[in-house]
Order: C-alpha cells, then structure tokens, then sequence
C-alpha cells in the first residue's frame, strides 16, 4: 500500500516518529506527499508501531524510512505535536483548523474548489455497498495520487496544496475531516447557510482503497435528468437534495483547460478576484445565494454558464418544482441545502467514535453572574441560589434549558398582576370609558 506521511502519524504511537532522509524528504516537497508501502494490511486507523514496522520491513520499496524508538511525542513532517489518541481527529485542533481555514479563504479566494474538494471526496459513496472502504464517500481517498488522476478531479491538486499546510499544522485530524471542514466552512464564508456538521472520518491509508473511476457525475451525459439520478440515487439523495446540492454551482467557474466546458474569460472573470479566467455560473461568484437558480431561470446572459445538467434543473418537472422554488425563496434553498451538503458529507463515511464529534453550537456552560441585572458582580450565596433553582427545573451547567425559564417568571407574574386588578379591584372606582 501508499500512505501519505501524515496518514503515517496516525499509524504510530506516541512513543514513536517517523524520520526521512534528506533524499526522501526533498522529493516529497510538493502535495500530495506519498510514501510507498508494500502491505496487504488494510486497517483503516492502526495505531500501533508494530504494525508500521511490519508494513516497513515488509517493503523493497521503503528503504529510507526508519522508526526511531523514543520516550518522547513524535514528530513528522507535521509541525503541530502528534498526541496519543482514539478517535480519528481531535475537536480541539478541529476548531483551531477551521480558523485557518478562514484566514486561507480571506487570502486566496479558494471558497469554490475547497467546496468541489469536500463534494469529491464524498461523492464516491455507493449506498449498495456494505463494507467500508469500498463503498466509498469522504474517506480521504482523494489525496492519493489513482484518484486525483480521474477526470472528474481535475484540478483538485491545487486544492490539496491549499490545505497540506493546515494538515501539517493539525496532525490530529483526519484527511477525510479536513476536506469536509474546509467545504463546509467555504459555503458559511462565502454567505451561505451554517452546515450541522460532524466529523470523526476515518482515513484510507492505501492508493489501491481509492474507489474506481466513474462514481462522480458528468456535465455533459446524452440524458442529464437520468445520468443525474442515477449518480446520486446510488449516494442515498432524492430529487430535492439533487437540485439543493446543485446550487452550490452559485459559487465558482469552470474551465476549459480542466473539466472541457466554459469560455477560457469572461466580462466576469477577467480581473479576479484571485486566478483570473473561466466562465462562472452567476455574476457574484464568490458569494452563495440562491442566483444560480434565478439566472437559469431567466437565461439572459450568455457570459453565464449553463450546463447540460443545470439546464435539466428546470426541465425536468420533479427537478422543476424545487428549483423554480429555490429561485424565488432563498431561505427555503438555505436550509435545504445545509440539510443535504450534510447528509452528502456522513453518506458512506466511518466514524470514530461512531456518533461523531460536534465542534459547533456546543452547549454553553451555566454562568450565573450572566442573570445580574446590574454591573456589580453577585456574591456567591446569590449564585449557589440561582443555580439550584436552574437544576431543580432541569438545567445543568451542560443542559441548557429548553425554554426561558426566567422569562417565564415574569409572564407568570404578569398573567397574576392582570387576574389581580380584574378580581380583586371591587373597590375601584375609576371610569376609563369616558372617550
């Protein structure tokens, strides 16, 4: 088998690192880094030495890489520490890279082909499938050099250059969770709706557990309609979550040099911002909204690329209803698509811990002093107060509430204010019918 050097930091344990020569490592300066292996092994997340010597004593091919015994974390090419752990990436590092990940947006404008690396890499799954790696989905699998070489990937080498860096850095993510982390990160950046998403991917380690050519779709097939069911049918989505997933064509070009379609520039793309050149779906290209939908629709500009397969998006009657839709009402588009880019990126994958990890929205802790009214800190029998009346009700520092329960007292003295003045006020003589 191949793995990638980082894909080989998740081989070891931490009493171990992998050292190269200086004739190996100046050959591997470019993405994506590999290192041949020669192993029928094919564990998907082994983190034990005596499993990467076996592979390295095994291999005529592997004669510059020698495992160094020591008592201290290992170190790779990776710049960032390498710590012992049990699921596949770790949240804390999870978070730090999505903050990189924007800083890389803000700086080169890659929000399209870190969104095609993230669909790529998922778009292989085949619901008919059982076992894993061969069903395919975001299992890493696209870093390796057999499927970079499909058709239908063109160009992604770039994209895996863009985010090597911020692989180095993490060590303790999966390959398989930076891709989907950069995608869905690139919609939320470029405007688009927050994904739920969940990470935990298990990596590939071997060239030969790419999936085969063919699994993604084409641009151009005799039957647009049919070609796109029959393609992400077999990834478990329906005709709403086709045309959802579609309008993610509101972001991006295509170029002639890479996938055969599109003018080599547009009055669109000629000055940037970022590589110039290509012809994109809509005006603002770099911005996600529900344009892609609008401007099919209304076919009036011909510097605006439709493709055979967005062309069908309203021609087909079931495609129809939902585009015709999501042209006229972006917020249902939001939340439909955000729905299926993450049913798109879990489809297939494996997980570890099986539930997954949640980096977003986490519950936030209970936090007493944030009930003050005033700017004075409250004393800390006031706090013991208010937070044994928040658990008696069911809160916890961890659990938050599902309802305002302080707003809920004030309604509650506000509903016996109003029966008190119109029970209780006999006495009252005052007459407010006068106007």
């Amino acid at each position: 088998m191949a793995v990638s050097l980082s894909a080989a930091s998740h081989i070891l344990c931490s009493s171990t690192r992998v050292s190269l020569s200086p004739a190996v490592a100046s050959s591997t300066s470019s993405a994506p880094l590999l290192v041949a292996v020669s192993s029928s092994t094919s564990s998907s997340s082994p983190h034990c030495l005596s499993s990467l010597r076996s592979v390295a004593s095994s291999s005529s091919l592997f004669p510059h890489l020698s495992l160094v015994q020591k008592r201290n974390p290992i170190y790779g090419r990776s710049k960032g520490r390498v710590s012992p752990k049990c699921a596949a990436s770790d949240a804390a590092q999870l978070k730090s890279a999505k903050e990189d990940i924007k800083v890389l947006l803000r700086t080169k404008f890659c929000h399209p082909i870190l969104v095609r690396l993230g669909w790529h890499d998922a778009g292989t799954y085949n619901k008919n499938i059982e076992e894993w790696p061969q069903r395919g989905g975001a299992n890493g699998s696209l870093r390796f050099e057999p499927e970079l070489k499909h058709a239908a990937n063109a160009g992604l080498i770039s994209a895996l250059k863009l985010v090597q860096p911020i692989k180095d850095k993490y060590p303790n993510i999966s390959y398989a969770d930076l891709f989907q982390l950069a995608s869905a990160t690139a919609v939320e950046e470029a405007g688009g709706p927050e994904i739920p998403m969940k990470y935990g991917r298990v990596d590939v380690v071997a060239p030969e557990q790419c999936p085969e050519e063919g699994r993604l779709p084409d641009a151009g097939p005799p039957s647009p309609a049919d070609h796109l069911r029959d393609v992400f049918y077999r990834m478990g989505l329906n005709d709403k979550e086709i045309v959802a997933l579609s309008g993610a064509h509101t972001l991006g070009r295509a170029r002639p040099d890479r996938s055969g379609w599109g003018k080599p520039e547009t009055k669109y793309t000629k000055t940037g911002p970022g590589e110039v050149g290509g012809q994109s779906w809509t005006v603002k290209w770099l911005k996600f909204d529900n344009s892609y939908f609008k401007d099919i629709k209304e076919k009036r500009d011909e510097d605006l690329l439709v493709l055979p397969t967005d062309a069908a998006l309203f021609e087909d009657p079931s495609f129809k209803n939902y585009a015709e839709k999501y042209a006229e009402d972006p917020a249902a588009f939001f939340k439909d698509y955000a729905e299926a880019h993450a049913k798109l990126s879990n489809n297939g994958a494996k997980f570890d811990p099986p539930e997954g990890i949640i980096i977003d929205n986490a519950p936030e802790k209970f936090v007493a002093a944030k009930y003050s009214t005033g700017k004075k800190e409250l004393s800390d029998s006031m706090k013991k107060k208010i937070r044994a009346e928040y658990e008696a009700i069911g809160g916890s520092p961890n659990k938050p509430l599902p309802t305002n329960y302080f707003l809920n007292i004030i309604i509650a003295i506000g509903v016996l204010v109003i029966l008190s003045t119109l029970f209780g006020g006999g006495n009252n003589n005052s007459d407010f019918s006068g106007f």
